[in-house]
């Protein structure tokens, strides 16, 4: 199985941030994000990704390219650890690159990949969604398609408040952790939402999503979208959910990211302990007002 991560993203919501690096490139500590995305794609045992891109973008594969320019003599601890897994991900995986020219959305970003999955499922990460869960997220959803055969979708479940944000499935459970579709609603009016089930993303997609796309009409904002494409996909087969477990950061918001990046830091022997300590005295400091 191959994977695809779309990162072809305006990044608008993280201006001005984003005006000249990808939002994607953002680090959560040390790591950009998409860097967590790529890796649990090797974890899950796929070797082949493409990764879509667009307009100033270049430094996405800048990143995953192994090679570096500075003298590894003075490379520190930290730094030559990074180097370390960046050579890790070079030697277990082929990365590719292919370019959205126009920023269409998310069905669109997909759609560009249909020669690289050719006639077979692959599997799809949003690299907004990070999961840390000791078992690949995407590993889960690859060993639920080995039994099922169907398209795989990945859901948590949510407070009824955040489910207006996110597409929620309508489910029939067939197994622990495991249900048949019977319907997706995209962003449901508050109380209106079929169950607590919202989609995440990560998804294992059979390659009959590429013909649908095709004719797929843009929504909102001029925009393919991906759940839309799903729903007429139903209609003819039928489609499974994975309780995702582990803790999800969804950064696709500042607060969000800035909630990841805490977090993330805690958790690190490096830097978690003193960290901690600076959280404790926090109250106490005088700072500054936003200008």
């Amino acid at each position: 199985m191959k994977a695809v991560i779309p990162a072809a993203g305006l990044g608008t919501r993280f201006l001005p941030a984003t005006k000249a690096q990808p939002k994607e490139m953002l680090p959560i500590v040390d790591k950009p994000a998409i860097q967590y995305a790529v890796e649990e794609v090797i974890a899950s045992g796929i070797r082949e990704l493409l990764i879509i891109t667009g307009k100033d973008k270049r430094s996405i594969e800048d990143h995953f390219d192994p090679s570096m320019s500075i003298d590894p003599k003075k490379l520190d601890e930290s730094t030559t650890r990074m180097q370390g897994q960046l050579n890790g991900i070079s030697e277990r995986s082929q990365i590719y690159y292919k370019r959205q020219a126009v920023p269409r959305g998310l069905g669109d970003a997909i759609y560009q990949a249909r020669a690289f999955v050719s006639h077979n499922a692959f599997a799809v990460l949003l690299a907004d969604d990070i999961i840390i869960n000791p078992v690949p997220s995407t590993r889960l959803l690859m060993e639920a398609y080995k039994k099922y055969k169907t398209p795989i979708i990945g859901v948590e479940r949510l407070p009824k408040e955040k489910l207006h944000r996110y597409g929620v499935i309508q489910p029939e459970q067939v197994g622990e952790g495991i249900y048949r579709i019977e319907d997706i609603v995209e962003k449901p009016e508050p109380g209106e939402a079929p169950s607590d089930l919202a989609v995440v993303g990560r998804y294992i997609l059979t390659p009959d999503i590429m013909e649908i796309l095709e004719h797929t009409k843009p929504g909102k904002k001029g925009e393919v979208q991906l759940t839309d494409a799903l729903r007429e996909q139903l209609k003819e087969t039928e489609m499974h959910a994975v309780l995702i477990q582990g803790r999800r950061y969804d950064i696709g918001n500042k607060l969000n990211w800035l909630k990841a990046t805490v977090e993330m830091a805690l958790v690190r022997k490096d830097l978690g302990p003193e960290f901690r300590e600076y959280l404790k005295q926090l109250p106490q400091v005088q700072l500054p007002k936003e200008e």
